[in-house]
């Protein structure tokens, strides 16, 4: 069995109150979320590693993150969030640099009016100090947002940017033409790499290997086994499927369209792109 890093996973404490998007009409996932949960499931099926991604636009959910990681060596990192627009947001930047369990920020872009909001000149000096200290910028995107990824990624070519959930194609409509064009130009660039994570919520009733691994094939073609990471997307997966579920989907699609290079998908891209980035 190969080892395997989650490179997209969620926690949630509700009574803390900054989780804007979590309302009551998603059922599913309202109420807390914490490692245990996933665990059971995760470790049966050869996870031993998980990377946390913030779900708050806050500095406090940052924070309880951090404190977890500092508690729970199964976390291999955590992906926070800054107030980029602050006017300490470098200094802020770098100083959350500075711990050890910090791997990356993750602006939430998809959910601002503005979809080049990331690619302002006020924002430059906080992509700087997150280059300088070592940061992944994670891509919360949408197929809109893609090609804004592409002229950050020229505007900042020493940071490392890794895509969110392929850029979340639009599979239930099958409307996939934009996407596949708009991912093979932004795979152009070296400084980054995506996640092969969170399809099945955006699939509908298409969530069949054929039509999920025609995503995955594309995916490949385009970023190659090199610039790709597995990841659940865990809670939220489970308005759509089990953890289980998508590994063994994803152990299917990975056996037949990257054979020989599984290793790095499950593992080690997560190592050295999070992990390897920033010198540890």
């Amino acid at each position: 069995m190969n080892r395997k890093i989650d490179a997209h996973i969620h926690v949630w404490k509700m009574a803390r109150g900054d989780y804007d998007w979590l309302t009551p009409d998603l059922s599913g996932i309202y109420r807390d979320f914490g490692i245990d949960d996933a665990w059971g499931d995760a470790a049966k099926v050869g996870v031993s590693g998980v990377i946390l991604v913030q779900a708050a636009a806050t500095a406090a959910e940052t924070d309880y993150m951090l404190s977890i990681a500092a508690n729970d060596n199964r976390v291999a990192g955590v992906v926070g969030w800054v107030d980029f627009e602050a006017l300490s947001a470098s200094e802020n930047v770098a100083r959350l640099a500075e711990n050890p369990h910090i791997v990356g920020l993750r602006p939430m872009i998809a959910d601002l009016p503005d979809p080049a909001w990331i690619l302002r000149q006020d924002l430059k000096p906080a992509l700087e100090a997150m280059e300088a200290g070592g940061l992944v910028l994670d891509g919360h995107a949408h197929p809109d947002l893609v090609p804004v990824m592409s002229r950050l990624a020229d505007h900042h070519p020493g940071l490392q940017i890794v895509l969110n959930h392929g850029g979340k194609p639009p599979i239930e409509s099958r409307q996939l033409d934009a996407w596949r064009e708009d991912i093979a130009d932004l795979a152009r660039r070296k400084n980054v790499a995506c996640k092969i994570s969170g399809l099945l919520t955006e699939a509908g009733a298409y969530t069949d290997d054929e039509s999920i691994g025609s995503i995955v094939c594309h995916l490949g073609a385009c970023f190659g086994p090199d610039r790709l990471l597995w990841g659940s997307d865990w809670p939220v997966l489970t308005l759509a499927s089990a953890y289980e579920s998508w590994m063994a989907q994803s152990e299917r699609l990975f056996e037949r369209y990257f054979p020989d290079h599984q290793d790095r998908i499950w593992s080690g891209n997560a190592e050295r792109i999070y992990l390897g980035h920033r010198g540890g």
